[in-house]
């Protein structure tokens, strides 16, 4: 079926509420002993990282940080860890939609990735276990 041009006028990227609803649903589809990892994980959307966490990570350009994890996994809670924030990611919208522009693959798919990677990366699985993870994915 060819494209019309009201077709190509209605396109556009996600905005940042249905950005983070097709992260949630990127979520929901992992596989559920992975996310237990991150019980009652927080997933929030910005366009961009703070120059403070872009400072931290030594990032050299706005988009070089798809996503960040911020907290403390399940395996590592304690009684002592009661009153902390919950586990978060920080997922960068305008980064993440540059990287599914330049590739072959749903943007969907790119967030299920970011998700698993920032999740993996802080509990220290391999790229093979995390690879695993995503083939598990739904």
């Amino acid at each position: 079926m060819p494209i019309t041009n009201d077709d190509l006028a209605a396109l556009k990227a996600p905005d940042l509420d249905a950005f983070e609803a097709i992260a949630h649903k990127a979520y929901e589809g992992l596989p559920e002993d992975f996310r237990a990892l991150c019980k009652d994980l927080v997933i929030r959307v910005e366009d961009f990282p703070t120059e403070e966490v872009l400072k931290e990570m030594e990032a050299e350009t706005d988009f070089d940080l798809l996503g960040l994890f911020q907290g403390i996994g399940m395996p590592f809670q304690s009684v002592q860890s009661s009153g902390v924030m919950p586990n978060m990611i920080w997922l960068y919208r305008r980064p993440i939609l540059d990287y599914w522009a330049e590739h072959d693959e749903t943007l969907g798919a790119v967030i299920a990735h970011v998700l698993v990677h920032e999740i993996g990366h802080h509990f220290g699985l391999s790229d093979d276990d995390m690879e695993a993870i995503e083939r598990r994915a739904d």
